[in-house]
């Protein structure tokens, strides 16, 4: 073999290893917080292995907790994308709001899901803190007491968008539709809306934005939609949070 021919199986298979050993590493890590509220007991229980299978298909490190002390600044130097999978964010202690907002200030991704955005000092404990800054962050709207758990259908409204990447026009699930005090759409992003024509609403929002990101932040997205545990294995609310992970990601 001569040595030029022996220089260039050399660069193939030098290129070749390098792309595999890029392909084997993951590209970011994620902190996924669970609720331990009873309420959401049986989505947490489906939530474990929907989670891990996403990052698994999808090249990313997922480390899955329900301990809220894992919200510290050196704990959360490790971690790209925060996953605020129904924890409230009255259930968490001061210093785990500020390591949160820390966090999200410091151009990092956060994708919360469903009661993740109770906002509001209805559920305050006596003596705590109302955390002002989340509810900027959720748009400057607070949280209204949702209707029965009921289907009813998601109408996209940014397809361009990566979130909604892949997603049809409109989509039905089976969920408890979040209701707020107004629609949040002056501060923030739509991306998706409820449509109230196919579920009887608590307190009718007209215009009801479920889907949405906050762009005074770099990557920030919430999802209003994810109480059932059903949703874990719907291919539309699988494409939805995977395509938020990646984006909070970027």
């Amino acid at each position: 073999m001569d040595t030029f021919l022996r220089r260039v199986l050399l660069t193939c298979f030098a290129v070749l290893v390098a792309w595999g050993v890029a392909q084997g590493k993951p590209g970011f890590r994620v902190l996924a917080l669970l609720s331990g509220h009873p309420d959401h007991n049986q989505m947490m229980t489906a939530a474990k292995p929907f989670l891990e299978s996403l990052a698994a298909k999808n090249n990313f490190v997922i480390d899955i907790t329900a301990d809220t002390s894992k919200l510290n600044d050196a704990n959360l130097a490790q971690y790209q994308v925060i996953v605020q999978v129904q924890l409230a964010p009255f259930d968490m202690t001061r210093g785990q709001q500020d390591a949160m907002e820390k966090f999200i200030r410091q151009g990092k991704g956060w994708v919360g899901l469903h009661a993740a955005g109770l906002t509001g000092k209805d559920f305050l404990k006596p003596g705590a803190r109302y955390w002002q800054w989340f509810e900027s962050l959720m748009g400057d709207v607070i949280y209204s007491p949702h209707p029965a758990f009921q289907k009813g259908s998601v109408v996209v409204e940014d397809r361009q968008h990566p979130v909604m990447r892949n997603l049809p026009e409109r989509f039905e699930v089976a969920d408890e539709w979040y209701e707020f005090n107004k629609s949040p759409r002056s501060n923030v992003h739509v991306l998706a809306t409820a449509d109230e024509s196919t579920y009887k609403q608590n307190k009718p929002m007209g215009d009801h934005p479920i889907i949405w990101t906050n762009e005074h932040y770099h990557r920030v997205v919430y999802i209003g939609i994810g109480h059932d545990a059903s949703l874990c294995t719907d291919p539309n609310y699988v494409m939805l949070v995977r395509n938020a992970i990646l984006w909070a990601a970027e």
